[in-house]
């Protein structure tokens, strides 16, 4: 089998993606790189055997010796890039969310839909491990149907990752209840089954609005992404522009009658993701959501509280990115590309992802107002849902 070749539009902060791409003689290879920056450009494209190394990634879609290509550029430019490279017939890896508005989305998913060109969404999260084995366990009827879902994230690096750089601008993300929480609502939504309809939330900017910030054009620290004040106070360098909150809470109804509810803080000490799925008969909690970590059941009862539980299940080792999901991904990709039909990601899912978080922000942002979610054309469904044939 020839390697598929790849070209990478974006070398920031997924760069461990792209790495993850590039596996010569074993499926596939990075054979072109592109970023606007040059300083970046120059410093990540030493890590690759590119032929091609450009500023512009159209310069990509003119090569007939790209087969693919990954998107892991800044949001808000999904939509444009995506469009050019699915018109240009170049399978696309689009990097979660797939963009910061719900008609992006659907014009993303048209454009898949019209040229008929692969269209693939990174929602990692579907391939850790901490999320397919709570999948296995709602499948296998361990805890009985599904009737809601709870979500606690706590963001420890949030003023780090989130308000040193342009994820701190709604004009670049809508708000990190869309950029960050996409992830989680789309785990919500394959763990129950259904897709949001009706959301509505609370959220405001804490604590990261009076902290001290860099003028515009001011480039980050060095060592930014690996030196981290505390407390969350101490924080200092952040974006010139900040207008996206940091602490928000929604609330979900999916078109099965689930219930759910996700939860986000971006100045906790700690840094994980806590699931609880309760069903009919029983339900479960991650402990931790990493290799070696544990999700507990309860389907005996009733009783009072229980620090133990009646099944325990660990989290199976890996390796790679994200707990092993980021070469898992890739290899679904590469497969996808190869041979077409449905994958355990979808694009879909991910428009669905954005549509639910990008209304609950709106509500936010109207006093928690519930708001419904914009239909999808039932003939891009049906596409998609067939895997894109």
């Amino acid at each position: 089998m020839e390697d598929l070749r790849i070209g990478v539009i974006g070398l920031g902060l997924r760069i461990n993606l792209a790495l993850s791409a590039h596996r010569p003689g074993k499926g596939s290879v990075v054979t072109a790189v592109c970023d606007a920056d040059p300083a970046v450009l120059d410093k990540q494209a030493k890590r690759f055997e590119a032929k091609l190394v450009t500023e512009d990634y159209r310069e990509l879609l003119d090569s007939p010796e790209i087969d693919a290509v990954i998107v892991m550029t800044p949001d808000d430019t999904h939509e444009r890039i995506a469009i050019d490279c699915l018109q240009a017939g170049k399978a696309v890896y689009l990097e979660k969310p797939m963009h910061i508005t719900v008609e992006g989305c659907d014009n993303i998913l048209r454009t898949a839909y019209e040229t008929g060109t692969r269209l693939y969404v990174g929602h990692n999260m579907r391939h850790m491990g901490v999320v397919r084995l709570m999948r296995d366990i709602i499948v296998k009827g361990v805890i009985g149907e599904p009737k809601t879902v709870w979500v606690r994230h706590f963001v420890s690096y949030g003023g780090d990752y989130y308000f040193k750089d342009w994820h701190a601008e709604r004009g670049r993300t809508t708000g990190l209840l869309l950029q960050k929480a996409a992830h989680d609502i789309d785990v919500v939504h394959w763990l129950a089954g259904g897709y949001t309809t009706r959301v509505n939330a609370l959220g405001d900017l804490m604590l990261y609005g009076d902290l001290p910030r860099r003028e515009p054009g001011t480039p980050r620290p060095d060592g930014w992404l690996h030196e981290f004040e505390w407390p969350p106070t101490t924080r200092k360098n952040l974006n010139h522009h900040i207008d996206v909150e940091d602490v928000s809470v929604m609330n979900m109804r999916l078109d099965n009658g689930v219930i759910a509810a996700y939860q986000q803080c971006h100045f906790s000490p700690d840094y994980v993701r806590n699931y609880t799925v309760i069903g009919t008969e029983g339900r479960l909690e991650n402990f931790g959501d990493g290799p070696g970590d544990t999700v507990k059941v309860w389907n005996t009862g009733p009783t009072g509280y229980r620090d133990d539980c009646d099944i325990a299940y660990k989290i199976p080792d890996a390796e790679g990115g994200h707990g092993g999901a980021d070469p898992g991904i890739l290899g679904e990709f590469c497969r996808f590309v190869r041979d077409g039909g449905v994958t355990d990601t979808s694009p879909v899912a991910a428009r669905m992802s954005v549509a639910a978080g990008y209304m609950a922000t709106m509500s936010l942002r109207d006093g928690g107002t519930p708001y419904d979610i914009p239909p999808l054309d039932p003939e891009l469904i049906a596409y998609f849902d067939r895997g894109q044939r």
